[in-house]
């Protein structure tokens, strides 16, 4: 038991992995990391990308952005959005490849 004690994540490491499995968690939200891996997108682009609404794409990239999965960079009037960083597609990448295995 000691062994396992002692390997134990501490409990605010596990509760910010609990909320990125939980950013992740949801399809329309995996939809925009998985168009981000392919480049930076206004809202714009996104929505019509994805075939949704410009509000219901912010509103999912306000929730991608509070939580650290995706930044923002402002030129002109416009924002683009890209992933926080190469551990986001690393994770995608890694959960995908899970999916298709067989059993």
């Amino acid at each position: 038991m000691e062994k396992v004690r002692a390997a134990q994540v501490p409990d605010a490491d596990i509760q910010e992995m609990s909320l990125m499995f939980k950013m992740m968690a949801d399809p329309t939200r995996l939809r925009i990391i998985n168009a981000l891996m392919t480049s930076e997108m206004c809202v714009c682009d996104l929505a019509d990308a994805l075939a949704m609404s410009q509000s219901a794409v912010s509103h999912q990239l306000a929730a991608l952005r509070s939580n650290r999965l995706i930044k923002f960079r402002r030129d002109g009037k416009q924002i683009y959005y890209s992933l926080a960083d190469a551990h986001i597609r690393l994770l995608f990448d890694q959960c995908l490849t899970h999916a298709r295995e067989d059993e």
